[in-house]
């Protein structure tokens, strides 16, 4: 009986302690970090708010094919000229990517950035995550096309606010402004915009994507072609197939530009008059 009476009583005393104890155990738990709202570092045409751990190397291949309707004997877009990128993009911390791509139409050299400002936490004491993404091109065509070297140059700037709200849902607001040294009399140097995107996950390795691009700052008619307008939205949708290292993204878009202000600046195709084509990205990680 006095043997129970020790066991119980030290039992009580250390009751406490292990309240205290699990306490701080679930506390850590739920101000972790939430995990990523999406699968890929790029939602078809905009960038999301992935950035991947320390020491990732992420290779991106994104393709895109003619106009469907661009043509009577090109299959759909895919017998018609292509633009293809390839980029490279490496995790120098857990908060910060740099990359480098470049695309086929115009030559376009692209160095960029990725910033975690804000990350989303389990617990909702931060309900999203909050990231900057960058970049400074160089259209790499010959110098017969400028007038001077500072011509060739763009840039590109983005907020990305994106929530996961479930495992199967999430969704990211991104206003941005693009910049060319130099455009068209009828265009202005720099166009505010704001992309929507979401994803629906179907099952464990399958998404729906839906990326929704929209110019605020408005452009003149171009007077050397009579009825080509440049404010038409981008549209995009798609399905994604993704593990833990690789992502397959499967759309239909009227955006061929993939850098993201040769899209929003130059774009004259229009979704719902028929201008679309299809599309892929294709990702792949690798962790040093």
């Amino acid at each position: 009986m006095k043997n129970y009476k020790i066991i119980l009583f030290t039992f009580l005393m250390l009751l406490p302690l292990m309240v205290i104890s699990q306490e701080k155990e679930k506390d850590s738990i739920v101000e972790k970090p939430e995990r990523p709202a999406f699968e890929s570092a790029t939602l078809i045409d905009n960038p999301t708010n992935v950035l991947f751990n320390k020491n990732t190397l992420e290779v991106q291949m994104s393709h895109r094919f003619g106009l469907i309707n661009g043509g009577t004997n090109d299959l759909a877009g895919f017998w018609a000229p292509s633009n293809i990128r390839i980029g490279l993009s490496y995790a120098i911390h857990e908060r910060l990517t740099i990359g480098f791509g470049t695309t086929k139409f115009d030559r376009l050299q692209d160095f960029n950035w990725k910033v975690a400002l804000l990350r989303q936490t389990r617990s909702d004491k931060i309900p999203v995550s909050v990231s900057y993404y960058g970049n400074w091109t160089i259209d790499a065509r010959t110098k017969q096309n400028f007038d001077l070297d500072q011509h060739r140059y763009s840039a590109f700037h983005q907020v990305i606010i994106a929530r996961r709200f479930s495992p199967n849902l999430s969704l990211q607001i991104a206003p941005s402004i693009s910049h060319y040294n130099v455009v068209e009399s009828f265009m202005e140097n720099d166009r505010i915009a704001i992309a929507f995107g979401g994803r629906a996950k179907i099952s464990p390795q399958t998404s729906i994507l839906l990326d929704y691009s929209q110019p605020i700052t408005s452009f003149g008619d171009d007077p050397d072609n009579p009825g080509v307008n440049y404010n038409h939205p981008g549209m995009s949708l798609g399905v994604e197939f993704a593990t833990s290292a690789h992502a397959f993204q499967l759309f239909i878009s009227n955006y061929n530009g993939i850098v993201p202000q040769r899209n929003y600046m130059k774009n004259t195709n229009d979704f719902f008059n028929g201008d679309f084509l299809i599309g892929f990205n294709i990702t792949r990680n690798y962790n040093f």
